[in-house]
C-alpha cells in the first residue's frame, strides 16, 4: 500500500464527500484477494458467499488457502452441492466454527435444487438460505449484485463508530453502528463501497495505533478530531470464560491405526471425526470414574502434560491416556462401535479431524 500522509484539514460532517474519498482511496489501494473480481469483471455470487461464510470469525490469512483449496476441488456452486458431507467437513479441518462448513454444504444443496444454481439477489432471499444471516445476506447483496446493502463486520464497525464518535460501548451500539453506516451506503458500486470499508478498518483504521494521518477519512473522523480513536469502539465488560475438563482416550492398534469416532450431526464439532473422550464437565472425574468409560480394556498409561483448547465460550483442559491394542481387540459399550472407525497413521493428515483433536493426536503420539 502507498503511505501517503495527509495534512490536517478541517472537520467536515461525514457524507457523500467522505463517500467519494474512500472510493478514490479503494481505487488505488485495495487489496487483492482471491474472490474479487479482477478489473471490470462481474463478481461471482459463488466466490463472494463462499468467501463470507469462511471470513465470519476468522482472519483474511488463515482463510485463503482454505478458499483456494475449495473452489480448486468445487469451483462452481452445483460441484460443492454434489460433494459429500464428510469430504466438504475433512476439507474444513482446521478452520474451526465447524456449523459453518454444515450450512455451507446445506445452502449449496439449496441453490442448486431451487434455484437452478443461481443465487438470490435480494437480502430478504438471501437471508433464507441454510447459514446466511444479516450480515451475510447484506454482504453477498452489495458485493455480488450491486445492491445497496449495508454489511456491518468488525472492521465497519470500527471505522464507523471512531467517524460518528459513538462511545456506547459494544454490543449496545450494534443498532446505532448500523444506521449510521447505512448513512454512508451509495446507490452506486454499493459493493466497492462495502469491501473499501473493510480493506480500511483491516489496513489503516486497525483496533491499536490506526494510521490516521494515511486515512482518505481523517477530515471526516469525529473521533480522531476529540483524539479518542484509539478507544473506540468501547466494549462492554467480557464474560469469564467457564472451563471444561475431560479425559480423551487415544488408542493405538499395533498396525498403526488409531481409533476415531463421528461425532453426533448435531451440536459442537458435529459431524467431526474425534478422539474419544468422556463428556466435557465442569469438573474433572475421578481417574477410576474417568478409566471406566475407555473404549478398549487394556493398559493405560498417561501422557504427560495435557493439552489445552479454547472455544468461543468455554476453555478446554483434556487429560490424555495412552494404550496400544492387537488388531482383534474388541470396542466396549462405551466407545459406541457403530460410530468408530480405525484410521492409518498415514492419513490422518486427510481425516475431518477439527483443531483440537488434532492437537490430541499430536500430544500423544509425540511419546511414541
Amino acid at each position: 500500500m502507498t503511505l501517503v500522509a495527509r495534512k490536517q484539514l478541517p472537520l467536515r460532517p461525514a457524507g457523500p464527500d467522505t463517500v467519494d474519498a474512500l472510493l478514490a482511496w479503494y481505487d488505488a489501494e485495495r487489496r487483492d484477494l482471491p474472490w474479487r473480481a479482477k478489473g471490470r469483471r462481474r463478481p461471482d455470487p459463488y466466490r463472494v458467499w463462499l468467501s463470507e461464510i469462511m471470513l465470519q470469525q476468522t482472519t483474511v490469512k488463515a482463510v485463503i488457502p482454505y478458499f483456494d483449496k475449495f473452489v480448486q476441488r468445487w469451483p462452481t456452486v452445483g460441484d460443492l452441492a454434489a460433494a459429500s458431507l464428510d469430504d466438504v467437513l475433512a476439507m474444513w479441518a482446521g478452520l474451526g466454527y465447524y456449523s459453518r462448513a454444515r450450512n455451507l454444504h446445506r445452502c449449496a444443496i439449496a441453490v442448486a435444487a431451487q434455484n437452478d444454481g443461481q443465487f438470490p439477489r435480494t437480502e430478504a432471499a438471501l437471508r433464507e438460505l441454510p447459514g446466511v444471516g444479516p450480515y451475510t445476506a447484506a454482504a453477498i447483496a452489495a458485493i455480488a449484485f450491486g445492491i445497496p446493502a449495508t454489511p456491518v463486520d468488525g472492521n465497519i464497525e470500527r471505522v464507523v463508530s471512531r467517524l460518528f464518535a459513538v462511545t456506547h460501548p459494544l454490543p449496545g451500539a450494534k443498532r446505532e453502528i448500523k444506521r449510521l453506516a447505512a448513512t454512508l451506503t451509495p446507490a452506486k458500486r454499493a459493493g466497492d463501497h462495502a469491501q473499501a470499508m473493510m480493506d480500511l478498518g483491516a489496513a489503516v483504521c486497525t483496533p491499536r495505533r490506526p494510521s490516521c494521518l494515511m486515512c482518505p477519512l481523517q477530515q471526516d473522523c469525529h473521533a480522531h478530531a476529540r483524539g479518542i480513536q484509539e478507544t473506540l469502539p468501547r466494549r462492554g465488560a467480557k464474560a469469564v470464560r467457564p472451563v471444561r475438563f475431560g479425559t480423551a482416550f487415544l488408542v493405538l492398534r499395533e498396525d498403526g491405526a488409531v481409533l476415531l469416532r463421528k461425532r453426533a450431526p448435531a451440536g459442537l464439532l458435529g459431524g467431526m471425526l474425534e478422539v474419544p473422550s468422556t463428556d466435557w464437565l465442569d469438573t474433572m472425574l475421578p481417574a477410576d470414574m474417568a478409566m471406566a468409560g475407555a473404549p478398549v480394556r487394556s493398559d493405560w498409561w498417561p501422557v504427560p502434560g495435557g493439552v489445552v483448547h479454547v472455544f468461543t465460550h468455554f476453555r478446554l483442559e483434556l487429560q490424555v491416556v495412552c494404550a496400544i491394542v492387537p488388531p482383534e481387540t474388541p470396542l466396549t459399550f462405551w466407545a459406541e462401535p457403530d460410530r468408530c472407525l480405525w484410521v492409518p497413521r498415514r492419513d490422518l493428515h486427510k481425516a475431518a479431524l477439527p483443531s483440537v483433536m488434532r492437537k490430541i493426536i499430536a500430544h500423544a503420539l509425540k511419546e511414541q
